[in-house]
């Protein structure tokens, strides 16, 4: 067994269990990087695995590539309507009262389809054009001004700052302030248990409201433009949001423009670092960064997990599903799964079919950004080069306390210089 982080309980191994009682909605199981064994133990022996409890209820954890594939695509038996997270155990449903957000990833068609395609022009490829230059400026700004040959925080210095700056500009959002989103992308996605209370991020995110309405009430009175609340403000299916509603788009496209691009950034610094055979082989050969970006996408799954919930009684690989059961599409089990990828807990730059993962989903609500969190990633790591000849992981990397968010609070490196 790994140690334990000091003050985090010790987990047991997996195979010590029973199978009925293994649980994989233990985020101390990610804070400590101990999931793994878990998932292969299920994915091996029961790979559509039911817990049961008073505060969850009954919650399927789906663990193959190809079972995933079959929830998420199929959305009129299993809808996002209800929620995409585990949410909250059920003696503590009661503090989400007249404070229930709603966006269009946890909407069922038809109205999710017209509030996506309202905000879907940022990511398109004309858009992706024109912000490759403004991408590409901060990138180098940002890795010039790093202290080459001493000891610092990556995942502060580079992806986050690299992640705000793009997700203020896709908001027009004031440069100066644009750490409020980090912040509010944190609180958005804080599970039970990790410090910030209800009532807190209540508070916090009744703030963010506030000042995305200022910024619509601005924008509303002017022409329309290319920013995300522009879109919103202007969009014939969106304009009349009830303010939650808005609330809750707002955290979905802060959520979705930092913590999974932000930490596949830091994750691929670590899989270099881990496989340094891989980090030779990007050196004699920075062509392949192209390849390598959705291989870091696929190693490091940004975002575990998402929700389904049954619509109707059905069946999936033999096991009877109840019409309101939770399903969770473990997608960080999924993208290592055997039967489907080619040894995938090894990390291979130059893997054949690297796009085909489960990190950016499928169906309807397949990523909106994915090209644009490749193009981040491709561009960063082609400035990278350029300037250094290894980012060195010198510590142990801080996890995120989340079953949702698969990331990094903290990666020292230092930096030798090319």
């Amino acid at each position: 067994m790994r140690e334990a982080i000091a003050g985090v309980p010790s987990l047991p191994d997996p195979y010590s269990l029973p199978l009925a009682e293994l649980n994989v909605t233990n985020a101390h199981l990610f804070q400590q990087d101990l999931h793994w064994d878990y998932f292969a133990r299920l994915r091996a022996e029961d790979p559509v695995h039911l817990n049961e409890d008073e505060e969850y209820g009954r919650v399927w954890s789906v663990t193959r590539f190809n079972d995933i594939m079959y929830v998420d695509k199929n959305h009129q038996l299993f809808s996002s309507e209800a929620g995409i997270t585990l949410g909250l155990p059920n003696s503590r449903v009661k503090e989400r009262e007249g404070f229930i957000t709603s966006n269009f990833i946890a909407m069922d068609p038809p109205k999710h389809d017209v509030q996506r395609a309202t905000v879907a022009p940022v990511v398109a490829p004309s858009n992706l054009a024109t912000l490759e230059s403004t991408i590409r400026e901060r990138a180098a700004g940002i890795l010039d001004g790093l202290p080459v040959g001493e000891e610092f925080d990556w995942v502060d210095a580079v992806s986050i700052e690299l992640t705000t700056q793009m997700l203020a500009t896709l908001f027009d959002f004031p440069f100066e302030d644009r750490r409020l989103l980090t912040r509010w992308s944190d609180v958005a996605t804080a599970g039970p248990g990790n410090g910030i209370s209800f009532e807190q991020r209540r508070k916090e995110l009744l703030e963010c409201l506030e000042y995305f309405t200022r910024l619509w009430n601005e924008r509303i009175n002017a022409e329309p433009k290319g920013d995300l609340i522009s879109m919103l403000a202007h969009g014939k299916d969106t304009r009349n949001m009830a303010p939650l509603e808005f609330l809750g788009n707002l955290i979905l496209l802060i959520v979705g423009g930092n913590d999974t691009t932000r930490n596949s950034i830091s994750g691929g610094v670590l899989a270099l670092n881990q496989h340094p055979d891989q980090y030779q082989k990007l050196r004699d050969n920075p062509g392949l960064i192209p390849k390598m970006v959705p291989e870091i996408i696929r190693w490091q799954t940004p975002l575990a997990y998402m929700r389904r919930t049954a619509l109707v009684d059905t069946e999936l690989h033999g096991k009877q599903i109840k019409a309101g059961d939770k399903l969770l599409m473990w997608y960080v089990s999924g993208n290592r799964d055997a039967t489907v990828i080619d040894q995938p807990d090894k990390f291979i730059i130059d893997r054949p079919n690297a796009r085909h993962h489960l990190s950016f989903g499928f169906g309807i609500h397949r990523c909106m950004g994915n090209r644009l969190a490749e193009m981040q990633l491709r561009i960063v790591w082609e400035e990278i080069l350029k300037r250094f000849d290894e980012v060195k992981v010198v510590g142990e990397p801080e996890r995120t306390y989340s079953t949702f968010v698969k990331g990094y609070t903290r990666l020292p490196v230092r930096l030798r210089a090319r």
